[in-house]
C-alpha cells in the first residue's frame, strides 16, 4: 500500500477503506510517512470530506495509537464530559461534584488553557497544594473512595492526535468537521468512560461561531461515540459572552464554590444544572426531570460542595480556602473599568474578553508561558444590563501594571452599547442525540 494512492483516492472524492485509514495513521504516528504526504491527505479531506464511517474509523485509529485507559477497576457507570472551550467556563468544577454526589463516579482527565480559553487544571491548581499530576493507581483510588478526581492526562494518550493537530495547525486544515470531531473524540474514547456528554459552545467566544456549525460538529461527535459503543449526548450552549462573571483561575474557583453553595450567577448555575442532569441521565439515574431534581438537591443539601472539598483534600489541596474564599491569594493591582457611556450592553465579544484576561496574566499565549492564578477579570455587568456613564463595568486583577491600560481597552472594545435592551438569548440552544436534534 502506498500513501500516494491514498492521497489520490481522497483527492478524487473516493471513500477510504479501513485499511487505508489505518495505514496512514499508524505510518504517520511511527514517523514512516512524512509531514508533506500527511499534509496532502489532510488538505484532500478538507476539500472532499469524510463520511460517518470514515470519521469514526479515523477516530478509533487515533485513539488506539497510544494508551487506552481501562476504568473497569472503578465500579459503576463512568460518564465523561468534554467542553469545546470558552471564556469563564468552569463547569467541570461544579458538575463533577454534583454528579459524584449523586452516586456516579467521575474519573476525569482535563487540559490546560491556551489562548483565550481557560483550562480546568490551571483553575484547580489555584487551590494551594492541590496536585493534578497523579498516577493511575492513586487516581483510581481517589475515584473509588471519593467518587471524583480531576487530573492531567496520564500516559501516552492518542499520540496520533498530537502529531496530526500540530500539522493541521500550520497547514490551514484545522476547521474541518471530521478532523475536529476525530481529534476531540479520540481522546475521549482513550480516556475509557462508558458514556460521554459533550458541551459544544457556540458564539463569539467559541470555535464554532454559528448554531448550524455547532450542531453539525455535535452530530459528528455523537455519531462517533455511538458507533464506538459509548452512549453520547451533546448540548449546544452559549458562548457569545463569558459564562458567569469571573474570568481567571482563582476567580473562577471562587465562583464555582459560590455556585456549589447555591448562590452562583444565574446563567452559570443553569448551564451547570443542565449539563449535570444529562450526565446523570447517561448514567441511568432516571429520566431528565428526575435527574434535574437530583442535581438541584445535590447543591441545596450541600452534598456537592462537600464532594468538591473531599476531592481537593484527596489531591493535597488546602480546603480552608474553599471554606473561606477570601483566603485565596489576591492580585496586588485591582483596577475598575467604568462605562464610557450610558445605555444597555447589547453585546460582549467573549473572545476579546478572554484575550484581555491573558494580557493580565490569567492565560497563556504559548504553551510554555507561566500564568498568574490570581489574575483575571470580574464582570459586574453583562449583555442585557442597563449601565450609566461612570458605573463600574468590571474589575481587573493583575500584577502587571503595564498591562492594565491594554486590558482595559480590550475589554471596552469587546462591549457594544445600545439605547434599547437587547432581546434575551438562550443559554442552551439544542440537545443532540443519535436519534434527533432538539432545538430550544
Amino acid at each position: 500500500m502506498r500513501m500516494y494512492d491514498i492521497i489520490m483516492a481522497k483527492r478524487l472524492g473516493q471513500v477510504l477503506t479501513d485499511e487505508q485509514i489505518r495505514f496512514a495513521v499508524e505510518g504517520f504516528t511511527r514517523g514512516c510517512i512524512p509531514d508533506y504526504q500527511m499534509s496532502a491527505l489532510l488538505m484532500a479531506i478538507c476539500f472532499q470530506g469524510m463520511n460517518e464511517h470514515e470519521t469514526a474509523y479515523l477516530t478509533d485509529c487515533m485513539a488506539r495509537s497510544g494508551d487506552m485507559i481501562d476504568l473497569s477497576p472503578i465500579p459503576g457507570v463512568k460518564v465523561d464530559k468534554h467542553s469545546t472551550g470558552g471564556v469563564g467556563d468552569k463547569t467541570s468544577l461544579v458538575i463533577g461534584p454534583i454528579v459524584a454526589s449523586c452516586g456516579v463516579p467521575v474519573a476525569k482527565m482535563s487540559g490546560r488553557g491556551l489562548g483565550h480559553t481557560g483550562g480546568t487544571l490551571d483553575k484547580l491548581e489555584s487551590i494551594p497544594g492541590l496536585s493534578v499530576d497523579i498516577g493511575k493507581e492513586r487516581f483510581f483510588e481517589i475515584v473509588r473512595d471519593v467518587g471524583l478526581s480531576i487530573i492531567g492526562q496520564t500516559g501516552d494518550v492518542a499520540p496520533a492526535d498530537k502529531k496530526l493537530y500540530a500539522l493541521r495547525d500550520v497547514t490551514a486544515t484545522v476547521d474541518n468537521i471530521s478532523l475536529i470531531a476525530s481529534s476531540i473524540m479520540s481522546k475521549k474514547l482513550a480516556a475509557g468512560s462508558d458514556a460521554i456528554l459533550l458541551d459544544v459552545k457556540t458564539g463569539s467566544g467559541a470555535f464554532m461561531k454559528t448554531l448550524d456549525d455547532s450542531v453539525a460538529l455535535a452530530q459528528a461527535m455523537v455519531s462517533i461515540g455511538e458507533q464506538m459503543g459509548r452512549r453520547t449526548v451533546a448540548l449546544i450552549t452559549d458562548m457569545d459572552l463569558p459564562l458567569g462573571h469571573a474570568i481567571g483561575n482563582a476567580l473562577e474557583v471562587v465562583e464555582a464554590v459560590d455556585t456549589l453553595r447555591g448562590h452562583g450567577p444565574a446563567d452559570f448555575t443553569e448551564v451547570c444544572l443542565q449539563l449535570a442532569s444529562n450526565m446523570l441521565l447517561l448514567a441511568g439515574k432516571g429520566e431528565l426531570p428526575a435527574c434535574r431534581a437530583m442535581a438541584e438537591d445535590a447543591v441545596a443539601s450541600g452534598r456537592a460542595f462537600a464532594k468538591f472539598k473531599a476531592m481537593a483534600a484527596a489531591q493535597g489541596g488546602d480546603t480552608s480556602v474553599l471554606d473561606d474564599t477570601a483566603k485565596f491569594p489576591r492580585a496586588p493591582i485591582v483596577h475598575e473599568v467604568k462605562a464610557p457611556q450610558s445605555g444597555y450592553i447589547s453585546h460582549m465579544d467573549a473572545t476579546r474578553c478572554g484575550i484581555a484576561s491573558v494580557a493580565l496574566g490569567a492565560g497563556r499565549a504559548s504553551k510554555e508561558d507561566a500564568i498568574d492564578h490570581s489574575a483575571g477579570i470580574l464582570l459586574h455587568r453583562k449583555t442585557g444590563d442597563r449601565v450609566e456613564r461612570g458605573e463600574v463595568l468590571a474589575e481587573l486583577f493583575t500584577a502587571r501594571e503595564a498591562s492594565v491600560q491594554e486590558a482595559e481597552q480590550m475589554l471596552l472594545g469587546a462591549i457594544t452599547f445600545a439605547q434599547e435592551r437587547p432581546a434575551p438569548h438562550n443559554l442552551v440552544y439544542a440537545r443532540v442525540t443519535a436519534a434527533a436534534v432538539e432545538r430550544f
